[in-house]
């Protein structure tokens, strides 16, 4: 297995050409989906149309803004910032991890944690939500993908994830690698990157008889 660190700004030019058409952690989840009854997830499908697209046309297909999204770009440095200070600890900024394992998979982790082979992931919560996972006080299942799959791609021993609002408690929960999990990970994985080889392969050759 081959690892390339990108070190570039998320959201740039360059950060997107890293991505183009490959596999990434934050859509690990779509990835292992299933459909109803077990049957092939829509989602999934679209995530694949989209990477496909993106591998024939050398484009990147334009993405999704939202409210929240601009938020949580503001916000990730008073997060990040807020981590570092109360573990005494110093974060690095890189752009993204490459793997070639699994035929290609690759994550963009918030930070980097210095002189440690960890990892930060932050996500800024609403009060309403944030509260609902400090209750709950573990970690939040819905980022179990991402954050695995981050170990996965990265190799690295662990990751810390900061649910964040400014005048709220910070809920800081770490991860380690979940072997069972990661297999899982490199089946579906695998299995999705085939069906999108052979995909490409088909809309290339589309018309080709006629």
């Amino acid at each position: 297995m081959t690892i390339q660190i990108i070190d570039c700004a998320q959201n740039t030019p360059e950060w997107d050409a890293a991505r183009l058409g490959l596999v990434t952690a934050s859509e690990f989840a779509t990835v292992i989906a299933k459909g109803k009854g077990g049957g092939e997830s829509l989602t999934r499908k679209k995530y694949m149309y989209k990477l496909a697209g993106e591998r024939i046309t050398g484009e990147q297909e334009p993405g999704f803004s939202s409210p929240d999204l601009d938020r949580g770009h503001a916000m990730e440095e008073e997060a990040a910032s807020w981590y570092a200070f109360t573990r005494e600890t110093e974060l690095q900024q890189v752009g993204f991890i490459k793997s070639d394992e699994c035929g290609g998979m690759g994550y963009s982790p918030d930070r980097l944690i210095v002189g440690t082979k960890g990892l930060l992931e932050i996500k800024t919560n609403k009060p309403s939500v944030l509260i609902g996972l400090l209750e709950k006080d573990d970690f939040p299942p819905e980022h179990v993908a991402q954050c695995q799959g981050g170990l996965f791609v990265s190799g690295y021993d662990y990751i810390d994830i900061v649910c964040f609002w400014g005048k709220m408690p910070k809920l800081v929960k770490r991860a380690v690698p979940d072997r069972a999990y990661q297999a899982t990970l490199r089946s579906e994985i695998t299995r999705f990157n085939d069906e999108l080889c052979e995909l490409v392969e088909r809309i290339q050759r589309y018309g080709e008889a006629a």
